[in-house]
């Protein structure tokens, strides 16, 4: 790994004992900086080999109508559903878009994704990747602050950041309340792996959901998965052992939902009469399976929408001189009723 992956402007700042915004002025020019300090921070920048021009050349105030976007999991409905939101709205908008795909999002090198995309002088970031373990850590204002506009997605909220996200808990509470009216009481839940911030809240919507309505609950309730329909029918081998009379799965996701539907067909209980299924996402074939699997929808489609309009309005006041909005603006999702839980 070289030094212009590894080397941030961050770096330079610390090795100077100056701010950031300072490193910046020196790298773009916008204000004076007293000799003295230029030759300091001139001499960090030799010492630690970091190279400039790609942030200089991305902080010159000339439009490029362009926008990066950097997404992983492109595999998952969800993910790619609002990448199709993103895409749309950038269009209308009269934007190109730069995909970057991070495969590994945990241990990804951000520095040499966001040093392609300055060095392409896009005019603002969409940060498509899921907060998953410490993903997020470079995530701090004096960053922020010589970047591009970012808003973020699918991330828990930072007072110095602009996200846009579905409220997860919201819908995981919905799909567990529902279950609660058909009278289920005890319900377990599938979600996915516990270090992505999704599963995390939709965990914890299950469980103020049981707490409000007085239902106990235990972590002998909790399957992790792994996203798949594999994993989903292992959830259900796991909950039935731990629970021979569980009368209701919530699946954190469609997929996982598909492998109780099929795990339930395998051992004989009948859906929804012995076991009330619900998952999340909403996924197109869900209508279609048999029964009909009720689902969170999410308007994916929608927050990849608002993300870019959010986006254009941060890129429309920089070039005016205004800092970068900083707030969380959550998407409500909606329940969708089907036959997989609802009592015949």
């Amino acid at each position: 790994m070289n030094h212009k992956q590894t080397v941030t402007i961050i770096d330079v700042a610390k090795r100077a004992k100056v701010s950031a915004g300072t490193v910046s002025n020196v790298l773009t020019g916008k204000r004076p900086v007293a000799e003295p300090t230029r030759k300091r921070i001139q001499a960090a920048i030799d010492e630690l080999g970091y190279q400039p021009n790609l942030l200089a050349r991305s902080l010159v105030n000339r439009a490029s109508n362009s926008l990066g976007v950097v997404a992983s999991g492109l595999e998952l409905y969800g993910p790619s559903r609002t990448l199709v939101g993103i895409e749309r709205q950038a269009n209308e908008l009269g934007y190109s878009l730069l995909l970057s795909l991070l495969h590994d999002p945990e241990t990804a090198e951000v520095d040499s994704v966001l040093d392609d995309l300055l060095a392409r002088r896009v005019d603002g970031i969409i940060w498509a990747v899921h907060e998953m373990g410490r993903n997020r850590a470079w995530i701090v204002p004096d960053r922020l602050r010589v970047l591009p506009p970012i808003v973020f997605l699918t991330m828990e909220s930072r007072p110095y950041a602009t996200i846009v996200s579905t409220d997860n808990r919201a819908g995981a509470s919905l799909a567990v309340c529902h279950l609660l009216e058909q009278g289920r009481r005890q319900i377990g839940i599938i979600t996915g792996p516990i270090e992505w911030w999704e599963a995390r809240e939709r965990l914890g919507g299950w469980r103020s959901c049981l707490a409000a309505a007085g239902c106990s609950y235990s972590d002998d309730l909790v399957y992790t998965g792994d996203w798949t329909a594999a994993s989903g029918e292992r959830g259900f081998h796991y909950l039935l052992a731990q629970h021979p009379g569980i009368d209701a799965i919530f699946a954190c996701n469609d997929q996982m939902a598909l492998g109780v539907l099929r795990a339930c067909h395998f051992a004989g209980r009948r859906v929804p009469d012995d076991l009330a299924v619900a998952g999340y996402d909403n996924m197109p074939e869900a209508a279609y399976l048999v029964p009909s699997l009720t689902s969170v929808r999410q308007h994916l489609a929608d927050v990849g929408r608002m993300a870019v309009q959010e986006l254009h309005q941060a890129v429309a006041g920089r070039s005016q001189g205004e800092a970068p909005p900083a707030y969380t603006r959550l998407v409500t999702p909606e329940l969708v009723i089907r036959e997989s839980s609802r009592r015949l």
